[in-house]
């Protein structure tokens, strides 16, 4: 008998699920939020239409990470929080910059959570909507067939498209808007449709001998003519003379990571449509026509220094930078980006240039592919652009958070959306802390942005440390050594990294043979049960995980070698030792010392080594 949607509660895979917290999308965004909800106790479903996860960041599309420090040049604003834990989890294992073992390592960091169930391969197809309040999604996942039905009090939308949003009626918007709306500089006159496009990436090697290549007869073939203002080999004879824009044109060339061996990030498309997820299928076949066609150029249609390089993968699965952003209680507009606006509900750091690319992609054959709109330093996101503004139980984050087009051309980079779904997950702890839902968050955002920071985030001063439950803040300080600039009492300023001249840590310009102490007083007798301790990982150190040969010669074998490696935390009472944890092996900038509850008035941090640098340096320690 033929069985109905109706009839799938009666069929054996049909189930039903309740959580806390569902997170709709897998990428880097919704793999941070997922996780930084469960570390804050909550129960939590990812559901993610892939087989891995990161999304444009996972080896199906192989984008490397990107942020704040904006590729090196601003090295001390890199984003940290859980987005660099995972990139120093990769760097710890994975020398060879595999995508296979990146996907590995998200998998894993995704499976150890306690409180954090994952769905791969599972696709919402439909939700349940209440009084402006999502009461349930549909799911299927393709390799069991089974059909879910999830309920929650609180969602997050992270699918990038803004799916979840889209089906659930929250307002959205696509497009440019006007000058006359925004007041931002760079906002065309009329509002439009124009979206940036999608992009598939390519890898090719070098074999030492010629390769020949043969094209396929779908293959979409370019001329050197009509690429012109892209950089696409090692030999390309760059004009600055005759380019719309000399300078940037000049800019591009420079600092291009497009090369034969990589592939090309203005290999983009953007449809025809008026909804760019609508067209994504046609826009992916053409991009896989045109991925064939530009290789053949290379290596068929005249000198591009390609003779003994092989395509050994072609992306079949398009990355997309924009679609719906869903509208918050803000709209991140370009003006509070050029003027480092830090907000009052800041919950992120951010610093990517606003990146534009060509509206017709690679199709725009008379204009430069990108136009960044550079700057120097940071801005900050606030917390009002990361829930829904009608629909009442829905966060977003990643590139379809609330922002203009133009805000979106710099939030829209990796590191930012990852960090932004940390803040994301945070929150919905204090939803369910508080029985609130996302938009009441906003009475409770000092408490979360120091959790924000206490999980190793970063906001600009005015804010720091101000957590009135971290037992170091009012501890005395000392150290058995320290230079000029790197006293032991800025281990509890607040501020965990370098900013401008100040360095804000504990240095030494040594390690003597029986290690180095750093001692904090307590103001009497207290039960610790954690302490936290956050180390230089040189934000300066490269450990992106790349398909670029550039980017990966920049790099060294293994983890920055200033941070700490094997260390002593030992608790004191009377002069008494009560107690030891032993921290061998560390790569991490944050580690987390969990004890069991021990009555101590002072904590040593003893230091016997780090990862091969000559000296020390502690941010911060925490005691909890």
């Amino acid at each position: 008998m033929k069985k109905s949607l109706e009839d799938l509660p009666k069929m054996k895979r049909f189930r039903e699920e309740h959580y806390s917290f569902v997170v709709v999308g897998g990428g880097m965004s919704g793999l941070c939020a997922a996780i930084a909800a469960a570390r804050e106790g909550v129960k939590t479903a990812l559901i993610h239409a892939r087989p891995v996860l990161g999304g444009n960041a996972s080896s199906e599309i192989r984008i490397h990470i990107s942020g704040a420090d904006q590729s090196l040049r601003q090295p001390d604003y890199a984003e940290s929080g859980l987005v660099y834990e995972l990139m120093l989890e990769n760097k710890a294992v994975n020398d060879s910059f595999s995508y296979s073992t990146w996907d590995m390592v998200l998998f894993r960091k995704a499976k150890e959570e306690p409180n954090l169930t994952t769905y791969f391969n599972t696709a919402m197809y439909d939700c349940e909507v209440e009084d402006d309040r999502i009461v349930a999604i549909k799911c299927f996942q393709e390799t069991t067939e089974l059909r879910l039905r999830i309920t929650a009090p609180i969602f997050a939308d992270c699918t990038g498209n803004g799916t979840l949003g889209y089906f659930a009626g929250a307002e959205f918007r696509q497009g440019s808007e006007s000058k006359a709306e925004t007041g931002e500089p760079h906002a065309p006159a009329e509002a439009n449709n124009e979206r940036m496009g999608n992009t598939i990436l390519m890898k090719a090697v070098d074999t030492g001998k010629p390769v020949k290549f043969t094209p396929p007869p779908f293959a979409k073939h370019l001329t050197e003519h009509q690429l012109r203002y892209r950089v696409h080999s090692k030999t390309m004879k760059v004009d600055a003379s005759m380019a719309p824009d000399p300078e940037e044109w000049l800019r591009l060339s420079a600092n291009s990571c497009a090369a034969v061996d990589y592939g090309y990030w203005w290999l983009e498309l953007m449809g025809d449509g008026e909804d760019i997820s609508e067209d994504y299928e046609k826009i992916r076949d053409d991009l896989y026509a045109y991925a064939y066609g530009l290789w053949d150029h290379i290596k068929n249609g005249g000198e591009h220094g390609a003779e003994n390089f092989e395509l050994i993968w072609v992306g079949a699965l398009p990355g997309m930078r924009e679609s719906r952003r869903l509208m918050g209680d803000y709209m991140l507009n370009e003006n509070d980006i050029l003027d480092h606006k830090v907000f009052d509900d800041a919950v992120i750091h951010a610093g990517w240039c606003v990146d534009l690319h060509a509206p017709h992609g690679l199709l725009d054959f008379d204009i430069l592919p990108s136009d960044c709109n550079h700057f120097e330093g940071i801005y900050t996101v606030p917390y009002r652009c990361y829930y829904s503004k009608n629909i009442k139980n829905l966060f977003m984050a990643g590139r379809n958070i609330s922002t203009t087009k133009l805000g979106l051309a710099s939030t829209r980079i990796i590191s930012c959306c990852a960090n932004g779904g940390q803040a994301v997950g945070v929150a919905a702890s204090l939803c369910e802390k508080y029985g609130c839902d996302p938009r009441g968050v906003g009475e409770h955002i000092t408490e979360l942005q120091q959790i924000m920071l206490r999980e190793d985030g970063y906001l600009p001063l005015p804010y720091k440390n101000e957590d009135a439950k971290d037992m170091a803040l009012t501890a005395t300080v000392s150290a058995s050594s320290f230079i000029a600039g790197g006293e032991p009492e800025k281990v509890i300023n607040g501020v965990s990294r370098k900013i401008g001249e100040e360095h804000n840590a504990w240095m030494t310009d040594s390690i003597s043979e029986g290690g180095e102490t750093l001692t904090l007083k307590l103001d009497g007798a207290k039960t610790v049960s954690q302490v936290r301790v956050t180390s230089d990982s040189n934000f300066a150190y490269p450990i992106r995980v790349t398909m670029s040969a550039n980017r990966q010669s920049q790099q060294r074998i293994g983890v920055a070698p200033e941070l700490l490696k094997d260390f002593d935390v030992v608790f004191y009472k009377d002069g008494v030792e009560v107690g030891k944890k032993e921290v061998r092996g560390n790569y991490l900038r944050l580690a987390v010392c969990d004890v069991e509850p021990t009555e101590a008035d002072e904590v040593k941090i003893h230091v016997l080594a780090t990862n091969g640098a000559p000296a020390i340096k502690v941010y911060e320690v925490r005691i909890y």
